[in-house]
C-alpha cells in the first residue's frame, strides 16, 4: 500500500482548536487532553516546549509556566482526518495534572459499579504551585 504523501500535519482549517492527547514517551502513560490553534502548534514545533491553547483563559498556555511542570516535544503525530494531535512528551516535574497529579485520569470508575477511585498520588499541591493573588 503506497502511504499518503499529501498531508504535511493538521487541518486547522477545519477546526481552529483540535485536541491534543499528551502522553509520556518514556511510559506510554496518558498525560492529558488539551487543545492547540494554529500559533500554538508553530510554537511547539519551534521551541520543543509543548505549548496550547487555554479554552478558559482564552491564550497561549505554554505547559509549566506557573507549576514548572514543562513538557518537552519527543515526537509527533496526527491522526488519519488531520483533526487530532498525539504529542509524546518528556514530562519535567513529575505531574501534568493541575491538581498535582501525573496524570489528568487519576480517577478511575468502575463500569460494574459506576465507583470512583483515586488511583496515583500528587505529586504536589496545588495551593501551594498556584497562589492565586
Amino acid at each position: 500500500m503506497k502511504a499518503e504523501t499529501s498531508m504535511n500535519g493538521p487541518d486547522f482549517t477545519k477546526q481552529e482548536l483540535i485536541p491534543v492527547i499528551a502522553q509520556d514517551d518514556a511510559t506510554g502513560d496518558v498525560l492529558m487532553l488539551a487543545y492547540m490553534n494554529q500559533t500554538a502548534y508553530e510554537e511547539t514545533l519551534q521551541t520543543g516546549r509543548v505549548c496550547y491553547w487555554s479554552r478558559s483563559r482564552g491564550k497561549l498556555w505554554r505547559k509549566g509556566e506557573e507549576s514548572g511542570n514543562v513538557q518537552q516535544l519527543q515526537s509527533l503525530y496526527f491522526d488519519c482526518d488531520a483533526d487530532t494531535l498525539l504529542v509524546r512528551v518528556h514530562q519535567l516535574g513529575g505531574a501534568a495534572c493541575h491538581e498535582g497529579y501525573r496524570s489528568c485520569f487519576f480517577r478511575r470508575i468502575d463500569p460494574q459499579t459506576r465507583q470512583v477511585a483515586i488511583v496515583g498520588d500528587r505529586v504536589f499541591d496545588p495551593a501551594t504551585v498556584y497562589k492565586k493573588s
